[in-house]
């Protein structure tokens, strides 16, 4: 071999020794604009950057100021954006909420931040859940420590909710509803309008994502056939808005727990009639029954009915300037902020079981929307021990 070949074959082994032994530093992935991001709705790890322009509290509004809560950031490109199809909704775990909630930091808006976690949709909208590091994006910043606080009110992984209950543990009667009602209280409260949506999600068919589940008559229709036409579906108050007066005003009145998609004229049916057993067959709601005073269900959503209507006396107990929501045993309660009959829904209660349709909508209304649980749902037996 050539001197000069020697020389060369020298180098590529020193070379080759040089990679082996000192590989290249790997390359970060690149951080995405919130446009970006927007577009990679397919569950996978990202990490984001952009402004706090807002707080959502549906798929189409957002709130820019007197912020109701700390769980969630809109963020844009722009830091002036107004259209929310520009902006991507992030859900912030409790561990980050003393620093990046809007309720706690209301100066936030307009600050660029960085954001990892999986591009899924939230609010029904693009979005970012299961987030595990936010920081500023300035020089210098510092992320916040990713250590869990002291949150009674939030609940630990999917199917195990004993921590959000802990408050509540040992007791009954009078005390375990007090415990509760301390739980459910503070919750994110939406708008009439925002309810379309968010009962477009809750009531999703499991069967065919286009289409809702009708309440009393089990119908399953098109997401986008609301309104007040016939056989449209419009927004059911379980509770009826005219026992207690609320109307729709933003907390009894458009609390997801006792709202639900149902038919136009079924929905005229009941009017504000309470619950009990008994009456005429209706015509458009099989197993449905009704008479001047009353409405009965069919059997497969009695037990449902039964559950948010203990779950509004619980929730709404007369503090904070709000209503005092009770169950009676009577049934033609009119204005009074009285709901029955008593006993006729705890024995539904008992008749039909919590089902998975009724599981997940409790999840739903929880991760998504107001981020409170329906006790009952969770623990039905608390029922019979409260009254």
């Amino acid at each position: 071999m050539k001197k000069s070949g020697k020389i060369y074959f020298l180098l590529f082994v020193i070379f080759t020794l040089a990679v082996s032994l000192f590989p290249a530093a790997p390359t970060k992935a690149a951080t995405l604009s919130v446009s970006e991001a927007i577009r990679i709705q397919n569950g996978s790890t990202q990490e984001l950057e952009g402004y706090i322009v807002g707080k959502p509290i549906s798929a189409s509004s957002v709130q820019t100021s007197s912020f109701s809560d700390d769980y969630a950031l809109a963020l844009a490109d722009n830091p002036t954006e107004k259209n929310t199809g520009s902006m991507l909704y992030v859900q912030i775990p409790s561990s980050f909420r003393a620093s990046f909630g809007l309720k706690s930091n209301p100066n936030l808006i307009g600050t660029k931040i960085i954001v990892t976690g999986s591009t899924s949709a939230y609010f029904s909208h693009p979005g970012l859940k299961n987030v595990t590091a936010m920081s500023k994006s300035t020089e210098g910043s510092t992320p916040v420590p990713n250590e869990p606080e002291e949150d009674s009110e939030q609940a630990p992984p999917s199917g195990n909710y004993e921590g959000y209950y802990n408050s509540a543990s040992g007791k009954t009667g009078s005390s375990l509803k007090a415990a509760l009602h301390e739980i459910i209280d503070d919750h994110t409260k939406l708008s009439y309008s925002a309810v379309w949506d968010a009962l477009r999600h809750t009531d999703e068919d499991p069967n065919n994502r286009n289409n809702v589940i009708l309440l009393y008559t089990g119908r399953s229709q098109n997401k986008t056939s609301n309104g007040g036409g016939v056989d449209q579906w419009n927004r059911e108050h379980v509770w009826a808005k005219s026992h207690g007066d609320f109307g729709t005003s933003m907390g009894a009145g458009t609390d997801l727990h006792h709202l639900r998609p149902t038919d136009v004229s079924v929905n005229s049916a009941r009017g504000n009639k309470d619950f009990d057993d008994g009456g005429t067959a209706q015509k458009e709601a099989p197993d449905t029954f009704a008479d001047s005073d009353s409405w009965e269900p069919r059997d497969e959503v009695k037990g449902d009915i039964a559950r948010m209507i203990f779950y509004m006396a619980v929730r709404y107990e007369g503090d904070s300037g709000e209503l005092d929501l009770e169950v009676s045993e009577k049934v033609s309660n009119g204005s009074a902020p009285l709901h029955g009959k008593l006993s006729t829904l705890k024995r539904w209660n008992e008749l039909d079981p919590v089902d998975d349709f009724e599981r997940n909508r409790n999840e739903v209304i929880f991760t998504d929307y107001q981020h409170n649980r329906n006790p009952f749902i969770d623990h039905p037996e608390w029922v019979e021990a409260i009254w």
